[in-house]
């Protein structure tokens, strides 16, 4: 039985000598669009107006008190659009398939979006689940569940107290089981995690491109959640709540009790035919449902890893930005480019990309914990103006990095991760690493979705921000996992759990 992170790490490692043959069941291949019989969905607009605002100032975080304002369902519209939408198409094994403007892990997208809506102009309140296909909402509970939501929800701002906001729009993300694990397995919910972290990254910059409030919460009542949704939760669950305060002052009276949602609704999780149950995701899963209170203050990730550069030199932010497309344009533009051609970086572009790490937020994650608690940005440097090659740390709270160990590594770990040579090619890999049984100590099984989402929104910037420069992006979650540790020369706690390659392309 899996009860801890480092537990789930290993117990999903690969190891080059010990990997097992693996065939995709193309005739039971899971779908990717969730659907609801008997409901019929609402069709959002698209022709709404975007920001016209570059990415970098879409980026900086809000400053002093934004004021809530009436919402209407054109503004839920472009918050979608946004966040989770098509964006491209291409034909594989014969059909076609549809690129969305975020990254996903074997284009599989395991998350979804529901959401809560209160005094939306244009929008019966009520629970809706949104879809990508047709961009529409189903409507799965019918009426005002504010209330609910707050109860269930442990979120600075939406529990209700004196002088709060109860939200206008609360957004949940789940990750359906099956659509990853069809090819990853028992590793998939490393991929459930990572890719719901890509969708809150890009649902945050949406709210932040209007000037939105927001408020991010991973702790909740899980089941009590699911059950909202009507979820069949040993096939989908939920991991993360992002909450829009609206005008209306936090309410005393207790909510009423609610009913579960019919067997219809909940069988919408099931995505194929034959669904294989593959119980470390479960047991993982059910372990993180507790909420933990930590003993003490959170450590620095920076200082468990067992690495420690002897200089630091601090990350100097151009001036000018290298940008090329405006935020909408660049979410819109987002893919997975790989094909790398080894040519240096320039400086002002590494310092732009490590700056907006460096000034990463994750959120208020039971109001205390910051990303320096949970994750640890590396980098190894192939090819940038500049910068010598090697491994190298990046402390986010100083804005300063400093080189572990020279030498050409990105050959190397191109080797480790699964033998894909184009990495080599690489300018820069990004490495998010943390340390499983600091994570543990700290806040019991769950510290692993803080961390694992952390890297997937860190992801996602890197890859926002690389295409807004006109360069190549691409996230890798498949590695030998004791080869990486090695080669980075980590304790033997900690773990590379993300690698996010950039550099020029074709």
């Amino acid at each position: 039985m899996i009860k801890s992170a480092l537990q789930y790490q290993n117990h999903t490692s690969y190891d080059r000598h010990k990997m097992e043959g693996h065939y995709l069941d193309w005739a039971n291949q899971p779908g990717v669009y969730k659907t609801y019989a008997n409901i019929e969905p609402l069709r959002l607009s698209k022709d709404v107006l975007f920001p016209q605002e570059r990415l970098s100032f879409v980026l900086e975080e809000l400053g002093g008190e934004v004021n809530p304002r009436v919402l209407d369902i054109d503004d839920l519209s472009r918050i979608f659009l946004l966040a989770y939408s098509l964006t491209a198409k291409a034909r594989h094994t014969g059909e076609e398939l549809y690129y969305r403007s975020v990254a996903s892990a074997g284009a599989l997208y395991p998350t979804e979006i529901y959401v809560a809506t209160e005094g939306i102009n244009g929008l019966n309140d009520g629970i809706y689940h949104f879809s990508t296909d047709h961009h529409c909402i189903s409507l799965l509970r019918e009426g005002n569940f504010t209330k609910h939501v707050a109860k269930i929800v442990a979120s600075p701002g939406i529990v209700a107290s004196p002088g709060t906001r109860m939200p206008t729009l609360t957004f949940i993300l789940s990750a359906i089981f099956f659509r990853s694990a069809w090819k990853y397995r028992d590793r998939s919910y490393r991929y459930h995690l990572l890719d719901t972290g890509h969708v809150v990254e890009n649902l945050i910059l949406a709210l932040k491109s209007q000037a939105l409030p927001f408020g991010l919460s991973f702790d909740f009542d899980d089941h009590e959640v699911n059950r909202l949704l009507g979820l069949d939760e040993t096939k989908e669950v939920s991991l993360a709540v992002i909450h829009v305060p609206g005008l209306n002052d936090s309410a005393h009276e207790v909510a009423p009790e609610i009913s579960d949602l019919p067997d219809e609704i909940k069988g919408a999780s099931r995505v194929a035919g034959e669904e294989v149950d593959y119980p470390a995701i479960r047991e993982i899963h059910e372990a993180a449902c507790a909420i933990v209170s930590p003993p003490g203050p959170g450590v620095e990730m920076i200082r468990e890893l067992g690495v420690n550069p002897n200089e630091w030199m601090n990350v100097i932010i151009p001036d000018t930005l290298p940008e090329v497309a405006d935020y909408p344009e660049t979410v819109f533009a987002r893919r997975s480019r790989r094909n790398f051609v080894g040519k240096p970086l320039s400086s002002d572009c590494l310092m732009t990309l490590l700056g907006r790490l460096c000034t990463f937020d994750s959120g208020k994650v039971r109001g205390a914990i910051n990303s320096d608690h949970l994750v640890c940005t590396g980098l190894l440097v192939g090819s940038s103006e500049g910068s010598a090659h090697g491994f190298y740390m990046l402390n986010a709270s100083t804005a300063s990095m400093g080189m572990v160990s020279p030498g050409f590594l990105t050959d190397r770990m191109a080797h480790i991760c699964l033998d894909q040579t184009w990495l080599g090619n690489a300018a820069v890999h990004f490495l998010f690493m943390t340390n499983l049984d600091a994570l543990d100590r700290q806040w019991g099984a769950r510290g692993y979705r803080y961390a694992m989402m952390l890297a997937g929104r860190m992801g996602e910037r890197l890859y926002l921000m690389a295409t807004a420069m006109g360069l190549g992006c691409c996230g890798i979650g498949a590695f030998f996992d004791g080869e990486a540790a090695k080669l980075l020369g980590l304790n033997q706690e900690s773990r590379l759990l993300y690698l996010v390659a950039v550099g020029l392309v074709r």
